[in-house]
């Protein structure tokens, strides 16, 4: 399938650079979730142009981020899904927060515009389990009256690589719908009972654009991106909101990174009336003994660098930044974290 990055560039498959330019043997390389690849796109652009430093990140999906960096093929790895603590020790790996943002259910429905249609976790999770399978099933209609919705058939559209923001997603249902939880379960790669799939955020926004009828989740940036009709959602509170940075906020205003083990806190269905239901992390993931001292205090580097200066890069594409305490607490930790093969403190 042929995709259109957020450069305008035809790039086949997931794996994508992000640099125009060719890579060169010094840049950092990272793989892995999907959700984060604009700001990291951008912060990687913005970052060659005041360095000369580039980045190549590989937009393959979390699963593949965390195979990858165990493998020790990529500087770092990307993933939405917060590794346990045990994980991280039993592989030597270090996890920290980059950017945090939300995930949206997005549909293809004539007539319908973005932010308009109104669904909550139940409605959500039965569409995914096949129990509703029309538009104008009463369950929606209930939800939406006064909006015209049509007698077609539902489409299901899901990722069908490994992937956080699958993570997300099913960790939000899971946690408001108990058959879901059951029949479907948490993972960044779940066995979905319906549906069609599609490759990365990229993916499942293209299929969703093509079929009428569908309904899919993707990250906020891609819906706004695409000008795809992202939903309302009612939240833990019984409030309905609309996803964007200010929702996103309020669902990460409770987060207590410092006593997360792994700092792994998991935003979806927080408490709070203006809190967006399914918001997530972005997790780096580096080994703690660093091979190459200076590709590691490089890629370093490059997040403090984020940290200080992406935050309004961050908010121009819907994502948050994390707040100035939470980095000042990772970039503390790198001190002792990351080590050279002599023991040496590469931070």
């Amino acid at each position: 399938m042929r995709l259109i990055n957020y450069f305008g560039n035809f790039v086949a498959g997931a794996a994508v650079s992000l640099l125009a330019a060719n890579a060169f043997a010094a840049d950092m390389t990272g793989a892995g979730a999907t959700f984060p690849y604009p700001i990291y796109a951008k912060w990687a652009e913005s970052y060659k142009a005041a360095t000369g430093n580039g980045l190549n990140y590989q937009s393959i999906g979390s699963g593949g981020g965390i195979k990858q960096i165990k493998a020790k093929t990529v500087d770092f790895g990307a993933s939405d899904m917060p590794l346990k603590a045990e994980e991280l020790d039993a592989d030597g790996l270090v996890q920290f927060p980059a950017v945090m943002g939300g995930v949206v259910p997005v549909v293809n429905l004539e007539g319908i515009a973005g932010g308009q249609l109104k669904m909550n976790g139940q409605v959500i999770g039965d569409i995914f389990l096949g129990k509703i399978t029309k538009w104008n099933a009463p369950e929606i209609v209930s939800l939406n009256p006064g909006v015209k919705l049509p007698a077609d058939d539902i489409t299901v559209v899901h990722r069908a690589d490994g992937s956080g923001t699958t993570f997300l997603f099913a960790d939000y249902l899971s946690k408001v719908h108990p058959e879901f939880k059951a029949k479907i379960g948490v993972g960044t790669a779940v066995k979905w009972v319906v549906g069609v799939g599609g490759k990365g955020n990229e993916g499942v926004a293209a299929n969703v654009q093509r079929i009428r009828g569908s309904i899919g989740y993707v990250e906020y940036a891609y819906a706004k991106k695409n000008k795809m009709e992202y939903t309302q959602l009612k939240n833990r509170d019984g409030q309905w909101v609309q996803p964007d940075d200010e929702t996103f906020k309020a669902a990460a205003a409770n987060a207590d990174w410092a006593k997360t083990p792994g700092m792994g806190v998991v935003l979806t269905d927080q408490p709070g009336k203006a809190s967006w239901p399914i918001t997530g992390a972005s997790f780096i993931l580096m080994h703690k003994t660093q091979a190459d001292a200076a590709k590691g205090k490089e890629v370093l580097k490059f997040f403090e660098w984020a940290y200080k200066n992406g935050g309004k890069m961050a908010a121009d594409l819907e994502y948050v930044a994390i707040p100035a305490d939470v980095s000042k607490l990772v970039q503390d930790s790198w001190k002792s974290n990351f080590k050279d093969s002599s023991g040496k403190a590469v931070w």
